[in-house]
């Protein structure tokens, strides 16, 4: 499903929800294809957050899965930390694939995955606090983690929690929340919708 285009002036914030081959990130790129299309320049940034490993040929073949489906004009950016920075730029719009690559990685660099809860929430912080102040349409892909079962180890249980608290606070912020399940969007919040259209 290709979204309509938003074509208000102010910064778009979109947070695409939804669980593993659910089509979240292939929903992302079609609004911010349908997004570029009504601006002049219509410059797109791709941050991809997934690190590559040599020797997991399945995970480097999702990842140039990924990149072989996207425009050829877009922008990729391959980046493992310093997403708030990233977010600073200027862009017309971006999208962020995905939230979960990018917590765990922070968990990692943190080794984190044994300290309490809330320690890497200062990173989760400088991130919403970067797409409140995005200049452009911001889409930002993220995993649901709330329907799954519940983790058998510590790690798994961390990641869950942490994933959510974050969400939770993402969706906050931006104007509009999708859940994506089986490439079908659902709008679960559209403020723009609420404020009528913009003239």
């Amino acid at each position: 499903m290709t979204a309509r285009p938003d074509r208000s002036p102010k910064p778009l914030r979109v947070l695409v929800l939804g669980g593993t081959r659910s089509g979240k990130s292939a929903y992302a790129e079609s609004v911010a294809q349908s997004c570029s299309s009504s601006l002049e320049r219509g410059r797109v940034r791709y941050v991809a957050t997934g690190r590559r490993d040599p020797n997991d040929a399945d995970w480097q073949d999702r990842i140039d899965a990924h990149r072989r489906r996207r425009p050829h004009a877009w922008e990729t950016t391959e980046i493992f930390e310093s997403l708030p920075a990233t977010l600073s730029a200027e862009a017309d719009v971006t999208i962020v694939d995905d939230l979960g690559t990018w917590l765990t990685g922070v968990i990692d660099d943190g080794d984190a995955w044994t300290l309490p809860r809330g320690t890497v929430a200062p990173e989760g912080d400088a991130l919403v606090d970067a797409v409140v102040r995005c200049t452009g349409t911001v889409l930002l892909v993220s995993p649901e983690v709330g329907w799954g079962v519940i983790p058998s180890t510590r790690s798994g249980r961390l990641f869950q929690d942490e994933m959510g608290s974050l969400n939770g606070r993402l969706a906050a912020v931006c104007d509009r929340v999708v859940l994506v399940v089986a490439g079908l969007p659902l709008m679960l919040k559209d403020t723009r919708e609420q404020a009528g259209p913009t003239r």
